[in-house]
Formats: C-alpha cells, structure tokens, sequence
C-alpha cells in the first residue's frame, strides 16, 4: 500500500485548534511538544492568523493551499520551538532516552518510524501507524507513559506535554525527502544533547 496522501481514498478530518487528516496506511510528519516550549501569546497569535486564513481558503486544500499553510503557520512554530525556549527538559540524557525507549518500544508492532528526533523541548516523527492502530492513540500513549515516567524523576508534577500535537501527511517522496532533511538539520544544529534515529520505511 502507497504510505503517501492519496485524494481520492477515504480520510477523515477532525480539529481542536489544529487540522488533522486521517487516512489508513500513510505516513505522517509529527511534531509533539513540552507543555512551556511555546509563550501563550505566540499560540493565540498563530490561532487568530490561521482563523482568518481558514475564512478564506475551504477544504480541500490544493497542493499550493498546504505549502502556504506550511509556511504560514507550522513552519513558523517549527522555528520557535528551535530557539529552545522553556524548561527544555528533554536535553536531559535521561529524559531524552526515556522517550526515545517509548518511542522504540512498539516500532515494527504497532508503527512503522523512519526518521525521527528528540531536541530540548520537542519531538519530530516520520511515522506509519499499522493497522489497526490509530496515530492518535500511539502519540497519546507514548505521551501519556513518558509524561509519568519523567515527572517522576524530576520529581514534579502536572502536564509535561501539550495535549495536541501537530500532523501531516506526507504527500510525496519528495516532501518526505525533505522531511527527513529538516530532522537531520535538526539535529546538526542543536547546541544540546540529542536522541535521533535514521531509518528509512520508503
């Protein structure tokens, strides 16, 4: 089966804040963040520009209409979350492996992952959930585990990570290409400790 976005097969759309897509057997670009990496006033501002971007673009979204909603909105919370703001506590070696074991743990049993990448204050998955797990249910578990798990040897409490992540699915070798291009540039130029994995599905 074809792991990129295909048109014309059955999806399904759900939104909180954010648009996403589902559609059996595709890949998806992640992103999962720490609940303190992004400043409330800097959410709301992205919240309000996409609203009104919304009002003027319908679904479904043309090719040229994603490109724009890529740079316009998550392209640009991608490189807020690069300037490491917040308590950054997965630069940690000890946080960071935690979520990579529970990252690793069902790969190849629930998930396919190809590359993926965990930075100080968030985390980047090419991911191909199998059938009949859902991307929903495997980001909320892995979160849910590892939000237990390092509050523990933190020794604190409340939320660790933001209840909504970001998705996308890939639409083409070319832009899983360059998805797997922004992970290891990631990676490179991360100024702290880094877990990353460089396999490929496709």
């Amino acid at each position: 089966m074809d792991i990129f976005y295909d048109p014309d097969a059955e999806k399904q759309i759900h939104s909180r804040n954010l648009p996403h897509w589902m559609q059996h057997g595709r890949m998806y670009f992640v992103t999962f963040r720490l609940s303190d990496s992004l400043p409330h006033e800097r959410i709301e501002q992205i919240r309000a520009e996409r609203r009104v971007w919304e009002q003027c673009n319908h679904q479904p979204y043309s090719q040229w209409q994603w490109l724009e909603y890529h740079r316009l909105f998550s392209k640009r919370i991608e490189d807020w979350l690069d300037n490491n703001i917040g308590t950054c506590v997965l630069a940690h070696q000890q946080c960071a492996s935690i979520v990579a074991n529970a990252i690793g743990h069902f790969e190849g049993k629930r998930y396919r992952l190809d590359h993926w990448i965990i930075m100080p204050n968030h985390v980047h998955m090419l991911i191909v959930p199998i059938e009949p797990y859902l991307l929903f249910d495997i980001l909320h578990s892995i979160k849910s585990y590892t939000a237990k798990i390092i509050n523990k040897c933190l020794g604190r409490k409340g939320q660790l990570w933001q209840h909504e992540s970001f998705d996308h699915i890939v639409r083409s070798n070319q832009q899983l290409e360059k998805f797997r291009e922004y992970i290891l540039e990631n990676a490179a130029k991360c100024p702290q400790k880094s877990v990353l994995s460089k396999q490929k599905v496709a």
